[in-house]
């Protein structure tokens, strides 16, 4: 059935991702309040700049990905709104530049509040929002898309979102931007394992497609068991980490179940994967960033 206008604007939206843009500004937040006072209209700025990102990169995807005829009858994802007409190409291009151009409204406030280096992470945010399905060497079609990831919505995120509020960089606000870059490409992961069939019939060259099933499954366990293992590193090794970084090993048990699923399920089953990663990554967060705030 035809989903209305609205419910075809959110589908394509893809809202279930969208919790690897929150939960790095969240983390970042919990670590600049070890620091000082957190400005709420900052932090504000910071979460609708990356929720901005996010989605205009998703729309962009499915106005890419429809342009390059990428997406099939035979896709196992959820359905794309071009592709099934549910919206016209050119509104959701128009929807794209709307959402990027709040994203810049929000960086400039954040440029005037912290200074020019936030111009360069949003510029370059934007820049590979629009390179990993559009441009002359899409990044998802390289097979590099998941480095992007990990040090976009990893590195940079916290890490940016900490520089915003803190006005520096630390060791911690690093290596938290590792742990949660590892599980955003987790996301990627899956995403990437269920659509190999599909992806190498459109050219696309993930690491799914080019190293194959077994390897993609075990990039989304190596990926899992990375987010866990550094915040056992980060407490043991990085002065004043405290006992709170521990906290997201209480998810451990779901985790390995994750990890059992990621080699038990395939085609559209892993729909059912993809948006449990998403929700562990942001319980994932939560859990650190109150292990840091109230420990």
């Amino acid at each position: 059935m035809k989903p209305s206008a609205l419910q075809a604007w959110v589908l394509a939206a893809r809202p279930q991702t969208l919790t690897i843009s929150v939960a790095p500004v969240l983390l970042g937040a919990a670590l600049a309040s070890e620091v000082g006072t957190v400005s709420v209209p900052v932090l504000i700025a910071a979460m609708l700049g990356a929720i901005c990102i996010q989605i205009g990169t998703n729309l962009y995807n499915d106005y890419a990905d429809f342009s390059k005829g990428a997406d099939g009858p035979d896709r196992l994802g959820p359905p794309r709104a071009c592709a099934n007409g549910w919206l016209p190409p050119r509104r959701v291009l128009a929807a794209v530049v709307i959402t990027f151009a709040i994203a810049m409204a929000a960086g400039v406030y954040l440029a005037a509040v912290a200074g020019w280096p936030v111009v360069v992470i949003g510029l370059a945010s934007l820049a590979c929002g629009i390179a990993y399905t559009g441009g002359p060497w899409p990044l998802a079609y390289l097979g590099i898309a998941d480095l992007f990831v990990f040090v976009f919505f990893g590195l940079v995120a916290v890490g940016g979102t900490y520089f915003v509020l803190a006005g520096g960089l630390s060791v911690s606000a690093i290596l938290g931007g590792a742990i949660l870059g590892c599980l955003a490409t987790a996301v990627l992961a899956v995403n990437n394992l269920r659509d190999r069939a599909g992806d190498r019939n459109a050219g696309k060259r993930t690491l799914a497609v080019r190293y194959g099933e077994a390897f993609a499954r075990g990039h989304y366990a190596f990926l899992i068991t990375c987010a866990a293992l550094l915040v056992v590193l980060v407490t043991l090794f990085v002065p004043g980490a405290g006992i709170g970084w521990l906290a997201p090993l209480a998810l451990a048990p779901w985790l390995v179940q994750l990890v059992r699923e990621a080699f038990q399920l395939d085609g559209r089953d892993l729909n059912r994967l993809l948006k449990k990663t998403a929700i562990a990554e942001l319980a994932f967060s939560a859990l650190l960033s109150a292990g840091i705030v109230l420990t």
